[in-house]
């Protein structure tokens, strides 16, 4: 039997102390941010003097919260036309790196995944710039365009893991077999890829859903989105509802995240 010496347990505590430091650090603000959302004070304060469903009701109030429900479906929308987009965009692109040997393959991919090593800031304030110079006013539009470009990456991060496993073979058997390069893609190589395509169509949702830098450059006040809404809410008055809303995105993107793991393998894949 292997025994530890005094140096590997040393080490294998050392380990254990950082994994739950790392834990605490992410898990942490996340906990409190849940029970300040409980709490019966009239500001954002923690620890709660009490714990009560108040803000809760309030924040569903089609009245007190009508501005934030606006700013939410502005959200949902704009992250739905979003996912859309990058991951039609993703999966060409995938597709065309996966089966290239070229430079320009990897060249492309690279600036594909460039906007995940940009600064938001600087790139919000670069997409207001260019679509200024355009002449094209902020829209709806032009956040879902912005947001693309922002949620490509990830998107094309599990479709491009997907693309990487498929057989040439089984493209040329279908195209020998006398299908069209449309109808292979639709029987033959979207059915192989699409857990890897609903995988990064989530990830864009998620990103582009709580998107600030670009959303704080192209929003207007017809185009109000959440994240915007809410960092307004909470530097002007501390209003709990904030925590709250924060709250209804932890338990459903915590639910979204559990539902397309088990779907679709969602972890693995982002490890991948």
């Amino acid at each position: 039997m292997h025994r530890f010496s005094g140096g590997d347990k040393a080490l294998a505590l050392l380990i254990m102390a950082l994994a739950a430091l790392a834990l605490l650090v992410l898990v942490g603000p996340v906990l409190v941010v849940l029970i300040t959302s409980f709490t019966t004070s009239q500001a954002l304060r923690f620890p709660p003097p009490g714990l009560t469903l108040r803000w809760y009701q309030e924040l569903f109030d089609p009245v007190r919260s009508a501005q934030i429900h606006r700013a939410a479906g502005n959200s949902l929308l704009v992250a739905t036309l979003t996912a859309i987009a990058a991951t039609a965009l993703a999966t060409g692109a995938a597709l065309a790196i996966a089966r290239s040997r070229a430079g320009w393959a990897r060249f492309a991919e690279g600036a594909f995944m460039a906007p995940l090593v940009l600064p938001g800031i600087a790139f919000g304030l670069a997409a207001l710039m260019f679509f200024s110079w355009l002449h094209l006013p902020p829209s709806l539009w032009l956040l879902v365009a912005g947001h693309a470009m922002i949620a490509g990456p990830f998107a094309l991060r599990t479709i491009g893991a997907s693309a990487a496993g498929l057989d040439p073979a089984l493209l040329e058997s279908s195209a020998a077999l006398g299908a069209s390069p449309w109808r292979t893609f639709r029987r033959v190589v979207l059915p192989l890829i699409m857990p890897g395509v609903a995988a990064g169509a989530f990830l864009a949702f998620v990103s582009s859903l709580d998107n600030v830098p670009v959303s704080l450059f192209l929003s207007s006040a017809q185009t109000d989105m959440l994240p915007i809404r809410l960092w307004g809410m909470m530097e002007t008055a501390l209003d709990v509802r904030v925590a709250a809303a924060s709250g209804v995105l932890v338990a459903v993107a915590f639910t979204l995240l559990l539902v397309m793991d088990r779907a679709v393998g969602l972890v693995r894949r982002m490890s991948a």
